[in-house]
């Protein structure tokens, strides 16, 4: 297999934050980069060669991006399914289809964990309000019903707690089919980034603790501070997973730490993650570098953080009423980065940004992220 050299064109599956960071890295590699996207305005535009303003199922306007491009890879994983099998037909896609529309049921994807026997909670799948009704007598405790397809950063879930009304839950999620999860004792949250080049080489990186409020991710530190056998167990797992599906591309696997100490699967995302944004500053190679050389067949490059870094996520809601968030004072904590991804319009609950700072460990790289995100 020969590899994809600069300066040939990457097509890229969206064009939100992900996209634009993912082309950042690409254009200082020397490559092209051409985006499909709903949005002709889109977090991307700025720093691409050309915007594709089409919708994700737009099966005609993906294979114009293929047609245009050498490799194309996604920063989203609700690309439709004849989206998919039209530029797989004209260019490499990577990761491949198999694996992206496995991820975007998670039906679908709790099923493949489970018969690659890799660990994973209690749940049932829901098609109607008596099954889900079911699953909380079965289980006997409090559920987290998640839609299978669709739904981002808590979007389209719900909590399901013994006694609540099946026939009201089941309607608030449009009545669509879901998974029903058994309700768990954690210790903490956790991911690990995995990249897997055609030719078979794989590089895991170290897990990141992560934490959310209000089911979405409010900071992050790479490394987490884990015990070692936490480490090796998570990027056991993150490694089986790249093989059993014969990744192409990255992956990040969200896994959860109960308090007896196992570590159980919760999601799969076949793209760059939101966890992972401190690798720009913690590592060798970022997390859209590595996308880049994966998806391009190019030596997989180091994934041992130099020092330890983490990330705050902002939020619309500095910008709301006409505010001008304190940029300048971040910037005054040591060893802080300002990550803006050109998103127009402001609204409360909408990722618009990320500060990321460093520290001689991961408690002091956090410390300084989050005074730098109290000064705005």
């Amino acid at each position: 297999m020969t590899p994809i050299l600069p300066p040939a064109t990457i097509g890229i599956l969206g064009g939100g934050q992900l996209g634009r960071m993912t082309a950042l890295a690409a254009r200082a590699m020397g490559y092209r980069v051409h985006v499909l996207d709903p949005d002709p305005d889109c977090a991307a535009r700025p720093v691409v060669e050309r915007v594709i303003a089409a919708r994700f199922d737009d099966a005609r306007a993906a294979a114009e991006l293929a047609r245009s491009c050498d490799v194309v890879t996604l920063e989203i994983e609700q690309i439709g399914a004849e989206a998919l099998e039209a530029v797989a037909a004209l260019a490499p896609l990577r990761p491949g289809a198999a694996i992206v529309t496995m991820v975007q049921h998670r039906g679908r994807q709790k099923r493949w964990l489970a018969d690659q026997g890799l660990p994973i909670g209690d749940y049932r799948l829901v098609e109607e309000s008596a099954q889900l009704a079911e699953a909380s007598r079965a289980f006997g405790a409090t559920l987290f019903v998640k839609a299978c397809e669709g739904g981002y950063d808590g979007r389209s879930q719900l909590r399901f707690h013994p006694g609540d009304d099946a026939e009201d839950a089941f309607a608030s999620l449009g009545r669509r089919p879901s998974v029903a999860e058994r309700g768990l004792e954690l210790a903490l949250e956790l991911s690990v980034l995995v990249a897997r080049r055609p030719t078979g080489e794989i590089a895991v990186y170290p897990p990141a603790v992560n934490h959310h409020e209000r089911q979405v991710l409010a900071w992050s530190v790479l490394p987490g501070a884990l015990p070692p056998e936490v480490v090796r167990e998570a990027q056991r797992i993150a490694h089986a997973i790249a093989e059993g599906a014969r990744l192409e591309g990255i992956l990040a696997v969200e896994l959860f730490l109960l308090t007896d100490g196992r570590l159980l699967v919760n999601e799969l995302a076949p793209r760059p993650h939101n966890s992972y944004h401190a690798s720009e500053l913690a590592c060798p190679t970022s997390q859209f570098e590595q996308l880049v050389r994966a998806a391009c067949d190019l030596p997989l490059g180091a994934t041992v953080p130099a020092r330890p870094a983490a990330i705050v996520n902002l939020f619309g809601d500095l910008w709301l009423d006409g505010r001008t968030p304190d940029l300048a004072g971040a910037l005054a904590v040591p060893t802080t980065r300002l990550f803006l991804y050109g998103k127009h319009g402001a609204r409360a609950g909408r990722k618009m940004g990320h500060l990321a700072a460093l520290g001689e460990t991961g408690d002091e790289a956090l410390r300084r992220a989050r005074e730098a995100a109290d000064l705005l």
